[in-house]
C-alpha cells in the first residue's frame, strides 16, 4: 500500500514526487519507458521555475549545467530584452535541455528515497472511498490512497477515467529533431536568416559537435502522428524551404508536433489527480510546457501530502484544481495566440509588426513576459494586501535569504513584528522573526509553493488563515 502512485516518470512526475518525499509519503513512480527519453523537447528553465528549484535547494545544481538567458522568449516571432526591475530575484531563464532537467530531478528523488519503477505500463485504474488500484500490464495490481496521473498529453489514466479533452484539434504540424549536417556554419546561417523572413517556424540551431537542432513545417498533419518522421521527411522539407537539405545525417532522435490545444475539464477525478501535459496541451511557442507541468506538481505535492498526514483542512485538494485549471487555461490560450502570430499570410505579419512596435511600451512588455514566464501569477484568494496569491520573490533578510529558509517544503511565517506566534502549527509552519527592506508589509503567512495567503500583524486574524490553509492546530 502506497500513499501515492504516479504515473509517468518526466519532469512533472519526478518533481511531485520529489515534493511529495520531503514529508516522508510513500511515493511511487511508474514509468512507462525503459530508459529516459533522448528528445529534448523542453528546452529550459523559465524564472517561476528556476525560483522553485531555488526554493528547494536545486538551483546550483542547474546552473552549473545550463546558461542563462534574459529575453522574453520569442513570443510569437517578436523577440525583445526583458524589462527591467522585474519582480523577481531571478531575473532569467535556464537554458536547460530537457534530457539534464531529468536527470537532475530523477537524482533528487532517487536521493529523497522515491521508488521510481521503469518500464512498466499502467493499464487500468480503479478507485473506491479508500484508495485508487491500479493494474500493471503484467497483472499485478498496486493500491495507493491517492493517485497522480503526469503521463503525457496521451494520458492512459485520462482516457481511463474518461476525463473530457477539449479543444482544437492540430491544423499544422512541425518536424523537429537533433541530427549532423555537413554544410558548413555559415551557409547554415545565412540560409536560416533568408527563410526566416517568411517562414518562422523553420530553424537550424547549432549545438555542438556538428550537431543542429532542426525545426521544420511539415506537409500537412499525419494520420498517425504516433509514427515518428524519417531523416528523408527533414531532408524534403528542408529543400523545400532552402532549397538544399545541408546534408543532415545521423540523427539523434526525430520527432513531431502540432498545434493542438487541449485541456482537460476536470484536473482532480475523486483521488486521481491530472498534472503536466497529461491535463493540457498545447504547442511549444514560449518554452510553456515543461514548466507548467512542473509548476503543477509544486502547486500539488504540499497538498497530497497534507492530505496523506492527515492535516488538511477541508476543500484543500479541491484547491489544485481551481488555482490551476486557470493557469493552464491562460496558457493554452497564449499559444493559440503565438501560433497565429508565427503565420506567413499578410494579417500575421502585420499582427507580428504591431506587437512588436507595442513591447516597446515597458508595461505592455513587462505584462507579455510575465505571461510567459509566470512570475505574475495570482491566485484568487480574494480581496485584499496586493501580495495575496501572488508568490514572494526571494528576500534578502538580516540573516539570509528567504528561499534558504524554504528548501523543507513547509509554511513559513515571516515576522518582522516579533508579536505574532504560530504555535499549534509548528509541525507545518516555521516562525521565522526577521527583517528585510525588500518587504513592505509587518508579516506575511507563505505556502509551501510560496504563495502569500495572509499579510497583517493580527494575530486573531492570522490563527484564522492558519487553520484555513494548515488545519488544526495540535493541543
Amino acid at each position: 500500500m502506497f500513499d501515492v502512485i504516479v504515473v509517468g516518470g518526466g519532469p512533472t512526475g519526478l518533481m511531485l514526487a520529489s515534493e511529495l518525499r520531503l514529508h516522508d509519503v510513500r511515493v511511487v513512480v511508474l514509468e512507462r519507458l525503459a530508459e529516459p527519453t533522448k528528445e529534448s523537447r523542453g528546452q529550459g528553465l523559465h524564472a517561476r521555475s528556476v525560483e522553485m528549484m531555488d526554493q528547494r535547494g536545486l538551483l546550483e545544481r542547474f546552473t552549473a549545467v545550463s546558461e542563462r538567458f534574459s529575453v522574453g522568449g520569442l513570443y510569437g516571432g517578436v523577440m525583445k530584452p526583458w524589462p527591467e526591475r522585474l519582480d523577481t530575484a531571478h531575473p532569467y531563464g535556464l537554458a536547460t535541455p530537457q534530457p539534464v532537467t531529468e536527470r537532475l530531478l530523477n537524482e533528487r528523488a532517487l536521493e529523497l528515497g522515491t521508488e521510481i519503477r521503469r518500464g512498466t505500463e499502467v493499464v487500468g485504474v480503479a478507485q473506491d472511498e479508500d484508495g485508487v488500484t491500479v493494474t500493471l500490464a503484467d497483472g499485478t495490481e498496486l493500491r495507493s490512497r491517492y493517485l497522480a496521473a503526469c503521463d503525457g498529453g496521451r494520458s492512459t489514466v485520462r482516457k481511463l477515467l474518461g476525463v473530457a479533452f477539449p479543444g482544437e484539434p492540430a491544423t499544422v504540424e512541425t518536424l523537429l529533431g537533433d541530427m549532423e549536417a555537413t554544410a558548413d556554419e555559415e551557409t547554415i546561417a545565412a540560409a536560416v536568416a533568408e527563410v526566416q523572413k517568411t517562414q518562422l517556424r523553420f530553424g537550424l540551431k547549432a549545438l555542438g559537435d556538428g550537431t543542429y537542432r532542426v525545426i521544420v513545417p511539415a506537409d500537412g498533419v499525419a494520420e498517425d502522428r504516433t509514427v515518428a518522421p524519417t531523416l528523408d521527411d527533414f531532408k524534403t522539407r528542408l529543400r523545400a524551404f532552402a532549397g538544399t537539405d545541408f546534408g543532415v545525417h545521423s540523427p539523434r532522435w526525430l520527432s513531431r508536433f502540432g498545434d493542438a490545444t487541449r485541456q482537460a475539464e476536470h484536473y482532480r477525478v475523486g483521488r486521481v489527480f491530472l498534472a503536466g501535459d497529461a491535463a493540457h496541451v498545447h504547442p511549444p511557442t514560449g518554452g510553456q510546457g515543461l514548466n507548467l507541468g512542473i509548476q503543477d506538481a509544486f502547486n500539488l505535492g504540499w497538498k497530497l501530502a497534507a492530505a496523506v498526514a492527515g492535516w488538511a483542512p477541508e476543500g484543500l485538494l479541491d484547491t489544485y484544481e481551481s488555482e490551476r485549471h486557470p493557469v493552464g487555461a491562460r496558457v493554452v490560450e497564449n499559444t493559440r495566440a503565438q501560433m497565429t502570430l508565427l503565420g506567413t499570410d499578410p494579417g500575421a505579419t502585420a499582427l507580428r509588426k504591431l506587437l512588436s512596435e507595442l513591447m516597446e511600451f515597458e508595461e505592455v512588455n513587462r505584462y507579455v513576459t510575465g505571461l510567459i514566464t509566470a512570475v505574475d501569477v495570482r491566485y484568487d484568494l480574494g480581496e485584499g494586501h496586493e501580495l495575496l496569491g501572488r508568490r514572494l520573490r526571494d528576500l534578502t533578510l538580516k540573516r539570509g535569504r528567504l528561499y534558504e529558509l524554504t528548501h523543507g517544503g513547509r509554511g513559513l511565517l515571516l515576522d518582522q513584528t516579533g508579536r505574532l506566534s504560530a504555535e499549534g502549527w509548528a509541525d507545518r509552519v516555521d516562525h521565522v522573526v526577521d527583517v528585510s527592506e525588500e518587504l513592505d508589509a509587518p508579516a506575511v503567512l507563505v505556502r509551501p509553493d510560496g504563495h502569500v495567503v495572509w499579510v497583517g500583524e493580527d494575530q486573531e486574524n492570522l490563527a484564522g488563515v492558519l487553520r484555513e490553509w494548515f488545519g488544526t492546530p495540535t493541543a
